[in-house]
């Protein structure tokens, strides 16, 4: 996601003054999602408290509101069963040493960002000897995994929730919760502007422009990018006036690059580093991997084609503990197969060129798909840092 201009958004001269006694808060994000909600969340705490002294595990964007990392994120950014365990014993170790430092220096309050399977286990600890604990994101117990509510009731003093619908849900089982909104709905554009985001990524104003976004994760580039890059190769072959652009994180973008010229010799793609919310406002079309990136493409009113494939032995796991017919954050919102879905052996580069081809020969579809995108971001707009940290000031009695 493109950070840099969300960070910039959230921004905002503190209100309290310098003699403010401050608040000392440990976090932890474990990926660029976390990392830019926590950032978010910083902003919002900084006005309550300027003089706070935030430490623990997390990103660029919370280095740059003067966050101390003792572990950088990347350490925790891992998806997948198959995956985790390769790691496994490194990411206890990092938890093990955060939690006994944690409990011999207690901050105020501790907020774990996401990450439910690494942070929910360090709040229950936390709580357990006395810290004050919460939770920012609710994990998708309403999508998958269902009996982690009884885990988030044991481990959060109060979760910040993104989604309305959530609150009901966790108050029937007695946990303390606040929507907040969702940042992302408050910094993009209700009216997003395609020629100008076009302009900067120097791509014609005219013409159709597809975006490919196989996931920030390293696991999820391995899996992805050829599937989207075999899929671009075929839609070029369909309209050959086709652009695309792809948003890589700087750490994969080398990566993304190599995959590219394998799996679409010949085929001009721009390889972005950052400025996915450019290529979201810009494209026609986004081809995406299921995460946090499809909700951006929602609120950016895009039509889009969602795509997941991971280790078969993750899928067989997750698979078991789906709830719902969706993955996608569109779709799970709606209530429907708003956008179309592509799981594992289904994302098959013919099926997924046909389906993002299918919503160019379709104007009545994505101008309905446009309506539902704009109510849906009605719902989800607040001012997210100063809700989360009113209600954490709430919860801390000061």
């Amino acid at each position: 996601m493109d950070a840099d201009r969300v960070a910039a958004q959230g921004h905002r001269t503190p209100k309290r003054p310098a003699t403010d006694p401050g608040l000392s808060v440990a976090m932890v994000a474990g990926e660029p999602s976390g990392d830019l909600l926590a950032g978010l969340l910083l902003d919002g705490l900084q006005r309550h408290w300027p003089g706070l002294k935030a430490v623990g595990i997390g990103g660029p964007q919370m280095d740059r509101r003067g966050f101390e990392a003792w572990w950088s994120a990347d350490r925790l950014a891992v998806r997948g069963y198959a995956e985790v365990l390769r790691h496994y014993r490194a990411i206890v170790s990092i938890r093990a040493q955060l939690q006994r430092r944690l409990l011999s220096e207690p901050p105020d309050v501790f907020v774990g960002v996401d990450a439910p399977d690494f942070n929910l286990p360090l709040e229950r600890a936390l709580k357990a000897g006395g810290v004050t604990t919460v939770h920012f994101v609710c994990p998708s117990v309403w999508a998958w995994r269902a009996e982690r509510i009884h885990t988030l009731a044991q481990s959060a003093d109060l979760v910040l929730c993104v989604f309305p619908f959530e609150i009901p849900l966790l108050e029937r089982h007695g946990i303390r919760a606040r929507y907040v909104g969702h940042p992302l709905a408050q910094v993009i554009p209700l009216e997003p502007d395609r020629v100008a985001a076009r302009r900067r990524l120097q791509l014609p104003v005219d013409g159709p422009v597809v975006a490919v976004l196989p996931g920030s994760r390293g696991a999820e580039v391995e899996h992805l990018a050829p599937r989207f890059f075999r899929t671009a190769a075929l839609l070029a072959q369909a309209r050959p006036a086709m652009r695309f652009v792809v948003p890589s994180v700087p750490a994969w973008r080398a990566r993304v690059g190599e995959l590219a010229r394998r799996y679409a010799p010949g085929l001009h793609l721009e390889i972005l580093e950052g400025h996915s919310h450019d290529a979201l406002e810009a494209c026609d079309v986004a081809l995406i991997a299921s995460g946090t990136a499809t909700l951006e493409a929602a609120l950016y009113k895009r039509p889009m084609v969602i795509a997941y494939h991971m280790n078969e032995l993750s899928w067989q796991i997750t698979r078991r503990k789906m709830l719902q017919p969706w993955v996608g954050l569109p779709n799970i919102l709606c209530g429907s197969f708003v956008v179309p879905e592509f799981l594992q052996r289904q994302a098959q580069p013919a099926r997924l060129a046909a389906a993002v081809l299918e919503w160019f020969e379709a104007p009545s579809r994505v101008a309905a798909l446009e309506q539902r995108f704009t109510e849906l971001h009605h719902e989800l707009r607040r001012d997210t840092p100063e809700q989360a940290a009113h209600a954490i000031e709430e919860l801390l009695g000061r």
